[in-house]
């Protein structure tokens, strides 16, 4: 059975249980509504923030991003994700002429600047987190960054892309990020462990394993692209193996093809969206989360590190030889 057949028997069983629960109401009612508030104390809420961009109107954007902020915060959201490079709406690159791209570099904002400066803001006001996406302003070329705010409107997290996406030109020209940083988040239901991935980084199971490595317990993926089916899985499977919980927010239709998501350490789907723009709530409860890593199998229970140098070599077959979207030989070492 598919994951969406799943979900279907899920919601089945999920209505039975309702009904159930309601015929049980006169005698049990009282204790069941006591259970279900203090369970709500333990669940941590990340908003998926499906919205459509205007791209290269980095003013409308902001605006926008506000907005959505706000509704999260009224529906009970603790934590906030945009999709990648929210600030310029993640616009392409066509043209390789140096003017092209000097201009599309242009469009960059530094971290300390007016774009991120005012979601710090608004995440003190509205004490809930939130984790902005933005072109940011580098030394020699820009960073695809995703900054991590907390309710208190501190930045605790700051990541830049890791694999930029070399086959596509706008990344091409962007400086890649160093290291898979994690941050404790304090959220009001308490303190998380927070890492990042973005889009093509999920892709690379080494990113979510060092994220492992460095003690998260949540990764937040901002991601930009058309995702198959088998794209989404990828999520689960880095959830399931790496025994952390997974979300990810992507843009909607027409620009791509919406289906944000989110999974618990299990590798059990909380939540998928459609190609709609909306806010997708995920629910996830680190109670559970911290049992599942107690008792696993995954994550680091039974690794082998000494095992793998090859990892740690570059080397490998030639048929995975490339150029980048410059038409210049792909060397990893220089990325």
């Amino acid at each position: 059975m598919t994951r969406f057949g799943r979900g279907i028997v899920h919601q089945q069983i999920l209505a039975l249980s309702i009904v159930t629960m309601m015929c049980l109401c006169p005698i049990y009612g009282a204790s069941d509504e006591k259970e279900t508030q203090d369970k709500e104390k333990t669940l941590i809420t990340v908003a998926l923030l499906q919205m459509l961009p205007k791209e290269n109107d980095r003013q409308a954007n902001l605006v926008k991003g506000e907005e959505y902020c706000r509704r999260a915060a009224a529906m009970g959201a603790d934590i906030a994700l945009m999709p990648e490079m929210w600030s310029n709406g993640y616009s392409g690159l066509e043209d390789k002429s140096e003017e092209a791209i000097r201009e599309w570099q242009s469009r960059s904002v530094p971290r300390d600047g007016e774009f991120v400066g005012h979601f710090v803001k608004l995440a003190g006001e509205l004490n809930m987190a939130i984790a902005v996406t933005y072109l940011e302003t580098w030394e020699k070329a820009p960073r695809n960054t995703m900054a991590l705010i907390d309710r208190h409107g501190k930045m605790v997290l700051t990541y830049a892309k890791v694999h930029t996406c070399d086959f596509g030109l706008n990344e091409a020209v962007c400086t890649p990020g160093e290291d898979f940083p994690v941050c404790e988040l304090d959220t009001a239901h308490g303190s998380i462990r927070v890492g990042a991935m973005i889009c093509y980084d999920r892709e690379q199971p080494e990113s979510a394993r060092i994220l492992m490595l460095n003690g998260a317990e949540l990764i937040l993926v901002p991601n930009a692209c058309t995702l198959r089916h088998i794209f989404v899985d990828q999520l689960q499977i880095r959830a399931l193996e790496n025994a952390l919980a997974v979300a990810m927010t992507n843009y909607p239709a027409p620009k791509f093809n919406g289906s944000s998501a989110a999974f618990t350490a299990g590798g059990d789907l909380i939540v998928e969206a459609g190609d709609a723009e909306g806010i997708y709530l995920a629910p996830l409860d680190f109670e559970k989360i911290r049992e599942n890593r107690r008792k696993t199998i995954w994550g680091n229970a039974f690794r082998r590190p000494h095992r793998y140098q090859a990892l740690l070599e570059n080397h490998g077959p030639d048929v995975f030889k490339r150029n980048n979207a410059l038409d210049q030989p792909f060397r990893a070492e220089e990325r």
